[in-house]
């Protein structure tokens, strides 16, 4: 059985930036293997991606001790010799700031106490990005053998870029992220 992805949904709003990585996501892993939880509104917007569903994961009645919480401040690291002991894998579906702040453990694990914590690094990954990373485990890969980089600059027009703070997965040597993202920080208007 493959395992289900549960992105919880951690913002105010559904924002334009949110859509972007929850479509990536569920390109990554399929939209049968995509679970939305804590969409309280603006859940037709996601059905296209995947299931969605109002209530938080913490009140889905899940066996907990097959629920992996990726956490960035858990002990263990997510390895391949262990994702069979998981149905699902959970990700805070939270925008990032600057600087990693924890509020997957306050707004997240601290509601899953008997879930199983593992992180895929202590670095912070896009929601997407965070998808990628965790399938690329299930899938068998070490997270020492995923190339990465930190930050990526995104050229908005001439002599003008912006640089985004996080840890980006590399796919034939370029961080992972999705054409809709660079046409919206270029433009910042709905695509």
């Amino acid at each position: 059985m493959k395992p289900k992805y549960i992105i919880e949904h951690l913002e105010k709003r559904l924002w334009r930036w949110c859509m972007i990585e929850y479509e990536r996501s569920s390109q990554i892993v399929g939209k049968e293997n995509i679970l939305f939880t804590n969409i309280k509104r603006d859940s037709e917007k996601l059905k296209a991606f995947g299931k969605c569903e109002k209530k938080s994961v913490s009140e889905l009645g899940l066996n907990t001790s097959r629920v992996c919480i990726l956490d960035p401040v858990a002990e263990k690291t997510l390895s391949p010799d262990e994702v069979d002991d998981f149905d699902y894998f959970v990700i805070g579906g939270i925008l990032g700031d600057e600087k990693f702040n924890g509020r997957t453990g306050r707004e997240l694990t601290k509601f899953m106490p008997e879930a199983v914590k593992r992180n895929i690094g202590d670095k912070q990954f896009t929601i997407d990005n965070a998808v990628y990373v965790t399938h690329a485990i299930v899938n068998g890969k070490k997270l020492s053998e995923i190339k990465m980089q930190d930050e990526a600059e995104i050229e908005i027009k001439d002599g003008e870029s912006i640089i985004l703070p996080y840890t980006y997965p590399l796919i034939q040597g370029k961080p992972a992220m999705s054409d809709k993202l660079i046409a919206y920080l270029k433009h910042k208007r709905s695509i």
